[in-house]
C-alpha cells in the first residue's frame, strides 16, 4: 500500500473516530440520546455553568459537536467542521480549566483533546475517502478554512468571556442591600 492510501486511510480513521465521539456528544445535548440531558436539561445546566442564556448556549454545543462531528465523519465542508467543533470543544475546556489538566480531576484533558483533533482536521483536510474529495472540495478551499476558523475563534472568545463575567459577577457581593458598599456595614 503506497503512502499516500495510508495517509487517506488515517484522515478516515480520525475523521470517524472523532466526528463520531462528537456527534454523540451532541446529541446527549440536544435530544437526550445516549443518557443525555436532552436541549432543556442541557440548558439548566448551561446556565448553571455559567453561560447565559442557557438555551441558546445548549443549542449553539450541541450543533457545534453534533454539526461538526457529523460533517468531520463524512469529510464534507472540513474546515467548517472542524473549527466549529473546536470552537465547541474551547467553551468546555474554560468550564473544566479549574480543575486542572487530568480528567480523571475533571479536567480539561478530554475536551481540549477532541478540540485538538478536530482542529487538526480542519486545517489537514479530509483526504481522498470524503465527500469534499468527491465534489471536488467545493467547501475545502483557503477561504473557508481561513473564514471558518477566524469565526470559531471569535465566537469562542466571546462566549468564554461572557461567561467569565457572568461568573464574576455572581460571586460578587450583592450591593444591593442598602448598605455603604465601600465599608462593607449595611445601613
Amino acid at each position: 500500500m503506497d503512502i499516500y492510501r495510508r495517509k487517506d486511510l488515517g484522515l478516515l480513521a480520525l475523521r470517524l473516530g472523532a466526528g463520531g465521539v462528537l456527534m454523540a456528544h451532541g446529541t446527549q445535548k440536544l435530544f437526550g440520546w445516549f443518557g443525555g440531558g436532552g436541549l432543556d436539561g442541557t440548558a439548566k445546566a448551561m446556565e448553571h455553568m455559567g453561560f447565559v442564556p442557557g438555551r441558546p448556549s445548549a443549542l449553539a454545543a450541541g450543533l457545534g459537536e453534533a454539526g461538526g462531528g457529523a460533517l468531520l465523519a463524512l469529510g464534507l465542508a472540513t474546515p467548517a467542521a472542524g473549527a466549529a467543533a473546536a470552537g465547541a470543544m474551547a467553551g468546555a475546556v474554560s468550564v473544566h480549566a479549574p480543575a486542572g489538566f487530568f480528567a480523571q480531576g475533571g479536567g480539561f484533558e478530554y475536551p481540549a483533546f477532541l478540540g485538538y483533533v478536530a482542529a487538526g482536521l480542519g486545517l489537514a483536510g479530509p483526504g481522498r475517502y470524503s465527500v469534499d474529495h468527491f465534489t471536488r472540495h467545493r467547501l475545502d478551499r483557503p477561504a473557508v478554512l481561513v473564514l471558518a476558523f477566524a469565526l470559531s475563534a471569535a465566537a469562542a472568545t466571546v462566549v468564554v468571556g461572557r461567561r467569565n463575567a457572568a461568573l464574576a459577577a455572581a460571586a460578587a457581593p450583592d450591593d444591593t442591600a442598602g448598605g455603604d458598599p465601600l465599608s462593607g456595614v449595611d445601613a
